[in-house]
């Protein structure tokens, strides 16, 4: 291969200090832990505490993933989220002026779980066309925000969290080098992963919203299945476009959103189980941040180690998805 690719040169990550485990939550809902795990595979989260936000989490990240990466500042931060500071104007600006990076393009992007293969994608594209030599990709989000207090069924899906790498230009061959990326949305599936409040869609009305709809809601069953369908098919693709066979993937890593999805896509492309990295028992679904967190999680345990071959792939709101292949590189990790 030929060309100017996107390496995958620093990785960092950030959970809030605060744990929530099954137990805290059975005594604000009607469940139990064994409920909890029987249904995700979840035992604990982290949630931010009251006046901390996303950007707070994004500049955590950032700054490990700077440190592993080492060498110059990026000339571009992209920030994948579904929970910004504000509606207007984007989140990641604040961010690369907290983490001293002034000047440099930064913006948002919003595909909800796929949201860090979204932003890995733009990074990558920034790369190729030159418009930048390095660039820091942080997925950050602070999920608990949007949670009903009295919705069992999502409230203890989620978690909050930040992971992030940083992608220098390089050589398509190289150990990191992103190989393939397949992007994809459905927008016929909009209603099954939202918060119907907050933006013009809602304010045009000129009616106040209704309390329920200022929380996110989320329809399970079609979720799950559209999820496992969606992330097989792309995963398929990159593997097509890479020519590797299911055998030659070392490690699955999969949008952490439930254990049975993750086992489901592992299936349905016939690869064992106990390839695929999971971390969500210890910190849920921290929506478009998982990839990272369980990227950044395996790599400091030793079960993802340099000359992997890497599978990831994600499903969420919008309806949106995607897959990338890498072989994973020796990072410096903090």
């Amino acid at each position: 291969m030929t060309g100017r690719a996107a390496v995958i040169a620093g990785i960092g990550s950030w959970v809030p200090p605060r744990v929530v485990t099954n137990e805290d939550l059975s005594r604000q809902f009607d469940t139990d832990d064994e409920w909890i795990r029987t249904r995700t595979g979840i035992a604990t989260r982290h949630f931010v505490e009251p006046g901390t936000a996303t950007s707070d989490l994004a500049v955590e990240a950032g700054a490990r993933a700077l440190k592993s990466a080492g060498g110059p500042p990026p000339g571009a931060l992209v920030l994948a989220t579904t929970t910004p500071d504000r509606p207007c104007p984007g989140t990641a600006p604040e961010v690369a002026t907290r983490l001293g990076l002034d000047h440099i393009a930064a913006f948002d992007v919003s595909a909800v779980c796929t949201g860090f293969l979204y932003g890995l994608a733009t990074g990558a594209g920034l790369i190729a066309s030159g418009q930048a030599d390095r660039v820091l990709v942080i997925a950050a989000e602070a999920f608990s925000t949007l949670l009903s207090p009295t919705d069992r069924t999502t409230s203890v899906i989620f978690g909050d969290g930040a992971g992030a790498v940083v992608l220098r230009a390089g050589d398509p061959d190289e150990p990191g080098a992103l190989k393939a990326v397949d992007l994809g949305s459905d927008g016929s599936g909009v209603d099954l992963i939202t918060v119907r409040a907050g933006g013009s869609r809602q304010r045009s009305s000129g009616l106040p919203p209704a309390v329920e709809d200022t929380y996110f809601s989320m329809d399970g069953h079609p979720v799950f299945m559209q999820a496992v369908l969606r992330m097989a098919a792309s995963s398929r693709t990159v593997l097509q476009r890479v020519g590797w066979g299911v055998e030659d993937v070392d490690r699955l890593v999969g949008h952490q959103a439930n254990l049975r999805i993750l086992h489901a896509v592992a299936d349905q492309l016939k690869l064992p189980r106990e390839k695929a990295v999971v971390n969500l028992d210890k910190v849920a679904n921290t929506a478009g941040a998982s990839i990272p967190l369980a990227l950044a999680d395996a790599a400091a345990e030793g079960f993802l180690r340099p000359g992997q071959r890497v599978l990831m792939t994600a499903f969420g709101g919008g309806l949106t998805w995607g897959s990338a292949a890498v072989e994973w590189p020796a990072l410096d990790l903090v």
